[in-house]
């Protein structure tokens, strides 16, 4: 699926860049950007000609039915719950690390973070494995929230680091107690945040294909794969595709216009911290709650891992197949970062140094791209390469093309920001001394910026790495990843099967993870 990790915010140029951009960019900057528009514009594309080729009558016919209705109060019941549920987690848990006397605090929030770094569909299948009782609606929130309140803990936790607290104790000065100024003060200025990354929450909750199929709930996606995938349906699936696209484009809508607003913040680069809310005798239960809920999030999930691992290699332990897995999963991965940071780069320079509709076209690429469900984009690929080029089909050009497609928004955040940092007076100074743009570029800011393209190459290899729609429909024959076996064993049962591969991608995630959240904490100590 899109397994899709969390979309940074892409900042306004700086004002003493602004007046430094160029009106048109190059043509070898403008020919990528105009490619990716055309292949982004593809699902667009692919929902009206199959629309079209249908017929408005068998069209609504194919929408206007009980099953429809049933899949659309499915995916707006699971929507719905878990972003009410990782957004009182993530809020909880965030005032708790940033606003209180909290015990261990570091420790924990590193603790906190680490169910970030186990797939949903991973987590899944290890509840499942316990008691059929987990499958439905009910275990399938369980998972999720437990794997996505850290898109909202994240940003909240920052957002809360960096306000300015002379605000607070204002009130508190005005006579407003601790309760008071929570909600009169702190929570007015996090909502933005908070709405944006329950958004965000809310529009991987439409896409999301992975642990609603191991949890045999169905909602639009498992009902597209299988229209598509298992009953051979075109029609219905691409119907299907055209509602759930819609939905995820009104919620991109919400998204980009509360991104519009911004962050609301006094006082950035404060250098001290609010002074801690006291818990008392509220310590002991809040570490006890803290406790059981990183032994539910993740303490279960690895047990049962560690269970399953055992009991399978009591029988036997296919090491052979193992390691050909892991390597179609790194080499794949790989290729898809690769690919994704080579298309990124001229985005971002488009954007920040240029001006102009091509410009804004870029800047507002991300967003689509990000709201685009991955089953839809597979399904997509599908149609235009049986329809148009036959040669493509069931590659690996078409499936690193859609890797690159789906998470190139990760690798655009760090590229785009590390951009607006440096100087274009390098650049021009290159310029003045006779060398041509595309010189002037891997000499001068290539350089700079390479460090944030390692950052946005290792963001988009993870998320490669997790990927499993695209797979499933765009691999070639015989392809099989960690992502791939963990979901064909779960659906035959094989859950011993399934543990050794979903260990290591659980392995592959977990550093990354732990490195970011234990870098946060030490920049906020510097």
């Amino acid at each position: 699926m899109q397994p899709q990790a969390v979309t940074p915010d892409l900042p306004l140029p700086a004002a003493g860049h602004a007046s430094r951009r160029r009106k048109s960019p190059p043509i070898w900057l403008q020919l990528p950007v105009l490619a990716l528009l055309l292949v982004a514009a593809l699902p667009l594309f692919f929902v009206v000609a199959r629309a079209a080729e249908t017929g408005f009558a068998e069209a609504f016919a194919l929408l206007w039915r009980p099953f429809v209705f049933g899949l659309l109060a499915n995916t707006m019941k699971l929507m719905v719950l878990v972003t009410i549920g990782c957004a009182v987690i993530g809020l909880g848990l965030a005032w708790l690390v940033e606003r209180s006397d909290l015990r261990w605090r570091r420790h924990w929030n590193v603790l906190l973070c680490l169910p970030f770094a186990i797939p949903s569909f991973v987590s899944g299948f290890t509840w499942v494995s316990m008691s059929p009782m987990f499958e439905g609606l009910g275990g399938t929130v369980l998972v999720m929230v437990l794997s996505k309140y850290p898109l909202i803990y994240l940003p909240v936790v920052a957002t809360l680091r960096s306000l300015d607290p002379a605000l607070e104790e204002s009130a508190r000065m005005l006579g407003l107690n601790r309760r008071q100024v929570f909600w009169q003060v702190t929570l007015p200025l996090l909502r933005p945040v908070l709405m944006a990354t329950s958004l965000l929450v809310a529009i991987h909750m439409l896409v999301e294909f992975g642990a609603p199929s191991i949890m045999r709930y169905q909602t639009f996606t498992t009902a597209i794969y299988q229209q598509f995938e298992l009953e051979f349906n075109g029609n219905n699936a691409a119907m299907l595709s055209a509602l759930l696209l819609a939905l995820c484009m009104i919620l991109l809508w919400g998204e980009f216009r509360l991104r519009g607003r911004g962050y609301a913040r006094t006082g950035q680069g404060v250098a001290r911290s609010a002074a801690p809310v006291r818990l008392g005798r509220w310590q002991v239960p809040a570490q006890l709650i803290l406790l059981v809920l990183v032994i539910i999030g993740c303490g279960t999930p690895l047990t049962m891992l560690a269970f399953w691992i055992i009991e399978g290699s009591s029988a036997s332990f296919p090491v052979a197949e193992i390691i050909q897995t892991l390597w179609a999963s790194l080499s794949y991965s790989f290729g898809g970062a690769l690919l994704s940071c080579l298309l990124a780069l001229p985005v971002c320079l488009v954007v920040v140094r240029y001006y102009g509709r091509m410009a804004t076209l870029a800047d507002r690429l991300p967003y689509l791209l990000h709201a685009l469900p991955g089953l839809v984009i597979a399904l997509s690929f599908v149609f235009f390469a049986l329809g148009y080029m036959p040669v493509l089909y069931q590659t690996s050009i078409l499936l690193l093309i859609a890797y690159a497609l789906l998470f190139m928004p990760m690798a655009q955040g760090p590229i785009r920001v590390a951009l607006e940092k440096a100087s274009p007076q390098l650049e021009e100074a290159a310029r003045t001394l006779g060398h041509t743009p595309i010189a002037t570029f891997l000499r001068v800011t290539l350089p700079i910026i390479s460090p944030a393209i390692g950052a946005g190459f290792v963001l988009v290899f993870l998320d490669c790495m997790k990927e499993l729609t695209a797979t499933l429909i765009l691999g070639p024959t015989g392809l099989e990843t960690l992502a791939t076996k963990v979901w064909s064993h779960t659906g035959n049962l094989e859950y011993a099967g399934a543990a050794p591969y979903a260990a290591l991608i659980v392995l592959v995630s977990g550093l990354p993870v732990y490195l970011l959240t234990t870098r946060a904490y030490r920049h906020k100590a510097g």
